[in-house]
């Protein structure tokens, strides 16, 4: 009996946001597509989890560039979620507040705004202010929707990925305070001294220096809207479906094997999953050599989050409508250096029932995979009374730096719940719970960027991983994985013109 597969035009694995981000456009043009998720849940870094009644975020907790006109607006109006989504502008004069030692400055919305904050901190530095952001704002435009319109998904800008995005704040500025307030959100990017990209350190700072962002109740909403347009556009997703192998036949991939031994068919193959991952699912075939295997491995991943989550209690702690970014070190890019080192982003998670009070408070903190490294391959609530108290005893000290800088709050935390980098791993599926994937190293920009091409004609990789990270760089990712299918003039005017 021959046994009959389900075919489609394309299969996506991993509902991260690049994949249900390609499955959205591909769908939308007429492709069958079929996202496969592992989890029960699809989103990826986009999940919501509850926990004691009160919902979560896993990784996105603002975004930029939401503004009518700019960029992830308009991405969003093509992919017709809009209307769906539940958000709030975060504060004009300042959406980012960057303390050093026992100083705060304001990253405020808007260039003009901007440039009068700081520089009315730093008025012997104006000029100097006015060409860094001349700078930010170059690199940044240069995804602009006029782009979009112009059958282009980006004007360019890859010289910027060579050039060091600490070293340009060195170069543009010469107080060393001033240099650490500009530095100081690199939390946000993963930056690392020396390493991270100019081009990286500009589109997220122009995209929410332009309009900052935050959800209402949960990002998962973003996930839930881009699967319902999937489904309305005769598109399917699979959840609690793992891919465990991918056959290659002829130079195509011809069938995806599923755990439990059921097979689909493809045109095409998408990936949202980590480079490596994907081509270990890979069997054996003399179009992928091992050199390659040994280098996707050997690229190092970005260090991953200690998340601290305060369950406030009910109408008690004021809703802030900012971040926090508190340095402990002389050196805003000391990145996770241990406990009483490490940097702390603070931010609020906002319920819509009580928009007055702050219904979550998170903090964020750099860590390494090494520092839990004791507890690799154990499960989510069976790793044992010791790592219940490494959380404990680096959530204390995480309090006892923050709840000075906040009157009332600790007062007004009802329980709390705390995540290290293998909680990341084992519900998003990224290697050593990374949260900005591979590191881009603009030392060799070429090694640590990978094309979302491969050597095998009809795969293709999406997601944070062959670019940029975060929100806006998976999304333009995912443009640049579709524009494959459909043509990049094609499919940028019809983002554009939506």
């Amino acid at each position: 009996m021959t046994l009959l597969m389900e075919r489609y035009d394309v299969v996506i694995i991993g509902s991260g946001l690049g994949g249900l981000e390609c499955a959205t456009m591909l769908s939308r043009e007429g492709f069958g597509v079929c996202v496969l998720e592992k989890n029960p849940v699809a989103g990826g870094c986009l999940q919501s989890f509850t926990c004691r009644g009160r919902l979560l975020d896993t990784g996105i907790h603002y975004i930029g560039s939401m503004d009518p006109g700019q960029t992830l607006h308009q991405y969003f109006r093509y992919f017709g979620v809009l209307d769906k989504l539940k958000m709030r502008r975060l504060d004009a004069e300042a959406f980012d507040v960057i303390r050093i030692g026992d100083r705060e400055f304001s990253y405020a919305m808007g260039y003009e705004q901007f440039l009068r904050v700081l520089c009315k901190e730093f008025p012997h530095e104006s000029d100097n202010i006015r060409h860094y952001c001349d700078g930010i704002r170059k690199v940044g435009r240069m995804i602009d929707p006029e782009y979009l319109r112009q059958g282009k998904i980006s004007a360019g800008g890859m010289e910027y990925l060579e050039v060091s995005g600490s070293e340009y704040i060195d170069r543009m500025v010469g107080d060393p305070l001033l240099r650490d307030v500009l530095g100081g959100n690199n939390v946000l990017y993963g930056g690392i001294r020396g390493r991270t990209s100019l081009y990286h350190l500009a589109m997220v700072n122009h995209s929410n220096i332009e309009g900052a962002y935050r959800f209402v109740d949960g990002s998962q909403q973003l996930a839930d809207a881009l699967v319902g347009q999937i489904l309305c556009q005769g598109g399917v997703v699979r959840t609690g479906c793992e891919v465990v192998s991918m056959k290659e036949e002829r130079g195509k991939i011809a069938r995806i094997g599923l755990r439990g031994g059921e097979q689909l068919e493809a045109d095409w193959v998408i990936s949202d999953l980590h480079p490596a991952c994907t081509f270990d699912l890979l069997e054996k075939t003399p179009l992928v050599r091992q050199a390659l295997l040994s280098r996707l491995h050997a690229l190092p991943n970005s260090y991953g989050m200690f998340s601290l989550y305060l369950l406030m209690e009910p109408n008690r702690f004021p809703y802030f409508n900012r971040n926090y970014y508190i340095h402990r070190t002389k050196d805003v890019w000391s990145g996770p250096q241990g406990s009483s080192y490490a940097p702390i982003l603070v931010g609020a998670q906002l319920s819509g029932d009580n928009p007055a009070y702050a219904d979550v408070v998170t903090l964020l903190c750099p860590m390494l995979a090494s520092e839990v490294a004791a507890w690799q391959g154990t499960r989510p609530g069976r790793r044992g009374l010791e790592y219940e108290r490494f959380k404990e005893k680096k959530a204390g000290e995480m309090l006892d730096v923050v709840s000075p800088l906040f009157p009332g709050l600790e007062e007004s935390v009802q329980s709390m719940f705390a995540t290290t980098p293998l909680s990341y791993a084992d519900y998003t599926g990224t290697p050593e719970g990374s949260a900005y994937g591979i590191v881009k190293d603009c030392r060799n920009p070429f090694v640590t960027l990978v094309s979302v091409r491969t050597r095998i004609p009809n795969l293709l990789l999406t997601g944070q991983n062959p670019n940029a990270h975060g929100v806006l760089g998976v999304t333009l990712t995912a443009a640049l994985t579709c524009s494959e299918l459909l043509g990049m003039e094609y499919l940028a005017k019809k983002i554009g013109n939506a």
